[in-house]
């Protein structure tokens, strides 16, 4: 469960997004690929998507926006688990885009108010 320490430690918002991406680099045999590659969770330095690709950590991929056609490079720094849609992996924007997405995100210490009908925590 995050703590409000942890989540203070987030450089940027994170938001449940489901959208499609061109991902190109080298897999885990070195071979070339470009490959479809849908989001799970976006941010302003980055992304969790699923990808069907071995990939090593520290590995390149570049990712290309459908919308913009804007190409930014990023580095794996999570692998998770495999599914049926591809291997989760974590991208980190090698050098800073907070626009890639398309999306403004909101600043960290925002909080949206509690709902006057949801249920005590």
């Amino acid at each position: 469960m995050a703590t409000a320490e942890s989540d203070n430690k987030r450089r940027s918002s994170r938001v449940f997004a489901r959208m499609q991406v061109r991902a190109a680099g080298r897999d885990v045999r070195g071979h070339k690929f470009t490959k479809q590659a849908e989001t799970i969770v976006i941010n302003a330095h980055g992304a969790l998507l699923y990808l069907d690709a071995e990939m090593d950590m520290g590995s390149l991929v570049t990712l290309r926006s459908p919308a913009t056609e804007e190409e930014q490079e990023s580095r794996v720094v999570y692998i998770g688990g495999a599914s049926e849609r591809g291997l989760r992996l974590g991208l980190e924007f090698v050098s800073p885009a907070p626009h890639f997405w398309g999306i403004d995100f909101p600043p960290t210490d925002w909080k949206a108010p509690a709902s006057p009908s949801a249920p005590p925590a």
